[in-house]
């Protein structure tokens, strides 16, 4: 008996062997797939990153994509703003050059919700004339105009008793062309003067968001050196310049810098025709026209740093804080880059600034 018990306890080390040369075998297996699965993505990425100009070369309206991003749709009728909520809305199309037509919504000041009812398209025209100040809102990259944040704007300065025209840049929304730098620009000054020649001694005050703070400068800077600028401009999470490779000055260029490889499409033979499109720092310095800067404190796409250099560059050239104002919202309402709109207290700073205009 007690020779089994022996041999039994004996042989239990040699029964255990085994299983821990298994387990040594299978966490080798396990190292050896996991480094192998980080070696096939670090291949991937640097093919990736390789083949990338090769891409945009021969499918450049990839780069296009990523810059503008106008094909991201909300899945509406753009027909019918009313669908959104804006019953007292029109939907129009205006042609800004051969081939190319823009959508637009103009919204009409609250008071006119029943007496817009059923109205026609030359009603909503003529109504532009009627004495309230006109907003022309450009909006930033992404989707189109039924996007909640632009709902949010043309509803605020309707209820304020103001008349809001929401256009889309070509290729945006169900507007026809492609999106390129001048092309935008050429689109928000068709509409300025459509607007202008609409709305007889009315108001005329651009709104620019994002990168549309860019085309909103720019309009606002030829529109002036042609003798004919705007009222007032508002310019909502802009940004100031940055430095770039030598030789190339980009409006958008900042926005996508963690893109491999974007100076591509800035380097297009198209961009030598676009050479006059300045970022917001320079046209600051050239703008005579009263501004507004709306922005909010923990805006994560432009830091508010660059709207305190904005507005400093706008007073020294306007040399009168009655003309240039900087708003700025506590980044504990978690507004940050499209959220202002929410903001209570933003009726009466836009009502404020008109009314200084309008001295």
């Amino acid at each position: 008996m007690r020779r089994r018990v022996d041999e039994t306890a004996a042989s239990k080390p040699t029964e255990g062997k085994p299983v821990k040369r298994e387990s040594a075998t299978v966490q080798t297996k396990t190292r050896s797939s996991w480094w192998m699965w980080v070696k096939r993505g670090l291949i991937a990425l640097c093919t990736l990153y390789v083949a990338t100009p090769f891409i945009l070369q021969f499918f450049p309206s990839v780069i296009q994509y990523l810059v503008y991003k106008h094909a991201v749709t909300y899945f509406v009728d753009l027909r019918r703003p009313c669908d959104l909520g804006l019953n007292h809305t029109v939907n129009m199309y205006l042609t800004s050059e051969a081939g190319v037509t823009l959508g637009v919504w103009h919204t009409v000041p609250e008071q006119k919700w029943k007496e817009a009812q059923g109205k026609s398209l030359q009603w909503y025209e003529q109504s532009l004339g009627d004495g309230s100040p006109v907003f022309i809102y450009l909006h930033g990259n992404t989707g189109n105009r039924a996007a909640p944040h632009r709902l949010g704007v043309a509803n605020v300065l309707s209820a304020i008793g103001y008349h809001a025209v929401v256009m889309d840049y070509r290729g945006f929304g169900d507007s026809t062309g492609k999106p390129t730098k001048g092309g935008l620009i050429t689109d928000a000054l068709y509409l300025y003067h459509w607007v202008r020649a609409h709305s007889k001694d009315s108001l005329v005050i651009i709104w620019g968001h994002s990168i549309g703070t860019v085309v909103a400068t720019n309009i606002a800077v030829k529109l002036q050196e042609q003798g004919n600028p705007a009222d007032a401009v508002i310019i909502e999470g802009a940004f100031t310049n940055i430095k770039t490779p030598k030789g190339q000055s980009e409006p958008f260029t900042w926005y996508y810098w963690r893109f491999p490889y974007i100076q591509y499409y800035f380097s297009q033979d198209s961009n030598e025709a676009n050479n006059h499109i300045l970022l917001n720092g320079e046209n600051l310095k050239k703008m005579t026209t009263p501004l507004m800067i709306l922005h909010s404190k923990d805006d994560h796409i432009a830091p508010f740093r660059m709207a305190e250099e904005l507005y400093n560059t706008a007073k020294s050239v306007l040399k009168s804080e009655d003309k240039v104002r900087l708003v700025a919202f506590d980044g504990s309402h978690g507004y940050l880059h499209n959220g202002l709109y929410r903001d209570p207290a933003l009726p009466n700073y836009i009502r404020e600034f008109v009314q200084s205009v309008a001295k």
